[in-house]
Order: structure tokens, then sequence, then C-alpha cells
């Protein structure tokens, strides 16, 4: 692990499933998450993915990266262009700060054909030997 270190980009298929599927498991009922009519009547052309859902997709992108000791200590994205279906979010992210003690920053954006859907920052630790 170094800085300036890029993680492998991770294509995501933007599905209506995974969409709905993200707002049910987070417990958000919006409807312009799962009811296509209602979003368009709200001027969406379709459901789009929440803010939770993509956040539990970065997260999974960097502990993926860094293994199953890695523990996330904070993930702080923002939202840009929306993840409709039928779309795919490429993930890329890279390692822009190392402490002392194995805590790592990394710079993650996620981009769709509409451009970028996510920007951020996670802060990640990756402790030495057993967890």
């Amino acid at each position: 692990m170094k800085v300036g270190e890029e993680l492998a980009p991770l294509e995501i298929a933007v599905t209506r499933t995974l969409i709905v599927a993200g707002a049910v498991a987070s417990r958000d009922y919006q409807d312009v998450h799962h009811d296509a009519e209602l979003a368009q009547r709200k001027g969406s052309p379709d459901i789009f993915m929440n803010i939770l859902t993509t956040n539990g997709l970065v997260g999974r992108y960097v502990t993926d990266h860094f293994g199953p000791s890695a523990v996330l200590r904070k993930v702080a994205i923002r939202l840009g262009a929306p993840n409709y279906p039928g779309d795919t979010m490429v993930l890329s992210g890279t390692i822009t700060a190392i402490d002392e003690a194995g805590t790592a920053e990394v710079r993650v954006v996620g981009a769709n054909g509409l451009g970028r859907h996510v920007t951020g920052t996670v802060t990640v630790s990756v402790p030495e030997g057993p967890a």
C-alpha cells in the first residue's frame, strides 16, 4: 500500500433489482427508488439509486481492495448524476494518504453514462496480523 496507488476499477451494472433492493434494505421507501410511474411524475425519467446504496457500494469497493481485515473509519461521499436502471457505474480509487498506524485515505469516484455519480473520500484501517 502506497500513496498514489490506484485501486482496480469495479464495474457495477445498475439494475432495477439493485436499486429497489438497496432502497428496501436501507428502509428508504421513497417512491422515486421503486415506482417508475411516480418517479416520472416527479420529473425523473425513471427510478434512481439512493445514497445509502451508493454508500454501501463505495464501502464494498474499498474493503474488497484492502481485504477482510480492513475497517472503514469514515465514508464521506457526495452524489452527482443519478444512477438509473440500465446504466453501469464504474468505481475507481486512488490512495491519497497513509499514516503510521496503517490508516489510508482513498479518493473514490463512481462514474456512469451521465457523468460522475459519486465522489468522495474513504478512510480505512488495515490492521497488521490477525484481526
